[in-house]
């Protein structure tokens, strides 16, 4: 396969395959709606990408295989010229798929919540072990000064995304499933369809690595023969006790494998969340025969992936960070962790993430944003939808006590510098371009 053409090039996930497939010596083009630091990477390596989508990109160029996003709809013009022409189209997942099988120690991090964080961790280790794992990850990790990574051994790691099925294109050799909740209901419509869909992943996987302590992920891994348990203070074949969070909201735990206690692991990434994340990273580490002592390290040294809790910069003893969290779990998660690190007040900019998660979670995002002690609303980020449900921001701002709605990110800043003070947190949180409004505010505390 020499040419390959990516519709919605500019996606994360895309991003990565692109990557990978320049890596692999294949001829990429490309399109999308606007330009990114991210792409011109892609540039500066050899890609050609349209800014726009038009059937006439198709047709100028000689191109072997389509390769779709999941937000590219069907009628889009260079799907329709592509199948015109009678060039195979298939989405990014079923391109994922195909690559994935060349390896003969796949993983694949699947769950509501974590993947990314997960996805990092296992690729940190893997590369300080020296296993060079080809990767693909869900955000920018500066270990691989990317979100892909092409290897030279038999292991390669992905991301496995529940929506729209996504994760059963793959057949993986080990498969996590770190947790279930109520997300992408948009698709699945109900909890149970969503369990339904992880129950045929877990059935594709050769082993199946759990989080034991969800009861969803338990109820749908009850059947299998191969599944390996990870937990907190229970008999999971690994687990944590004796946790100890500290000033900076640092978590640090003992080991036990087996029942054994192995040591303590002190993390510098904050909130008890990312003990089960490190868990399910040591369970997949040591199939893959790392040892305890290398997985260790390699842990107390990982600092995170992009917008996971990202730390921008402190003015004035003003402290600023970033975090992708968008859905009620990741929320509380997040906001739980800052307040353990002992800020005077937190004040979050949340930008809500589709029309259907805010409307069908309306009072679950009331509650964890709650946590915070002031709460700034932008309107909500439609991504793939329109709004059907006729639910505004202001909807979710009356749930909030003293909350607000401000549209404009730069009024967003200036409100914030007229109002924040020393000893607190800004917290910038959402699936879209909020981390844009990070940019902003950061710079105009520099200014």
């Amino acid at each position: 396969m020499s040419t390959v053409y990516f519709i919605g090039i500019g996606g994360s996930g895309m991003i990565a395959l692109a990557s990978l497939a320049i890596d692999k010596g294949i001829s990429v083009i490309g399109s999308d709606i606007s330009s990114s630091e991210k792409l011109d990477n892609l540039l500066s390596r050899g890609a050609k990408v349209y800014f726009e989508h038009s059937e006439k990109n198709i047709n100028e160029n000689k191109i072997d295989l389509v390769v779709y996003s999941g937000a590219i709809k069907k009628d889009n013009p260079e799907i329709i010229a592509a199948k015109n022409k009678k060039i195979k189209c298939i989405s990014r997942s079923e391109y994922l798929g195909m690559f994935m099988s060349d390896f003969k120690n796949s993983v694949a991090v699947s769950g509501s919540h974590g993947k990314t964080t997960t996805t990092s961790m296992i690729t940190n280790i893997l590369i300080d072990s020296q296993k060079d794992p080809t990767s693909i990850i869900g955000a920018f990790f500066s270990k691989i000064n990317g979100n892909s990574i092409l290897g030279k051994s038999d292991i390669a790691v992905c991301e496995a995304c529940e929506y729209l099925d996504s994760f059963l294109d793959l057949d993986p050799k080990i498969g996590v499933i770190l947790n279930i909740d109520n997300d992408h209901l948009d698709y699945f419509k109900t909890l149970e369809n969503e369990k339904k869909s992880f129950s045929e992943f877990a059935s594709k996987c050769d082993k199946v690595i759990i989080n034991c302590d969800d009861k969803n992920s338990l109820e749908v891994s009850k059947n299998l023969s191969d599944v390996i348990k990870f937990g907190i203070d229970n008999d999971a074949d690994f687990s944590a006790s004796n946790i100890d969070i500290d000033k900076n909201g640092y978590p640090s735990f003992d080991l036990f494998f087996n029942k054994k206690r192995i040591f303590n692991i002190k993390l510098k990434i904050p909130g008890k969340h990312n003990i089960y994340n490190a868990l399910a990273s040591i369970a997949v580490c040591k199939q893959l025969e790392v040892s305890f002592e290398n997985i260790k390290k390699s842990l107390e040294e990982f600092s995170g992936a992009e917008r996971r809790f990202t730390f921008w910069g402190s003015f004035n003893n003003i402290s600023i960070f970033d975090d992708f969290a968008h859905h009620p779990t990741e929320i509380e998660a997040t906001l739980k962790s800052a307040k353990n690190m002992k800020f005077n007040k937190i004040w979050l900019v949340f930008q809500p993430h589709t029309f259907s998660r805010t409307y069908l979670l309306l009072d679950d995002l009331a509650n964890s944003l709650s946590i915070a002690d002031n709460v700034i609303l932008t309107d909500i980020l439609p991504v793939r939808e329109t709004n059907i449900y006729g639910i505004s921001s202001n909807d979710l701002a009356k749930k909030i006590k003293g909350s607000k709605v401000i549209k404009d990110f730069d009024e967003i800043a200036d409100y914030l510098k007229q109002n924040v003070e020393p000893g607190d947190m800004i917290l910038t949180m959402g699936g879209g371009n909020i981390y844009k409004c990070t940019d902003i505010i950061y710079k105009k505390y520099r200014m």
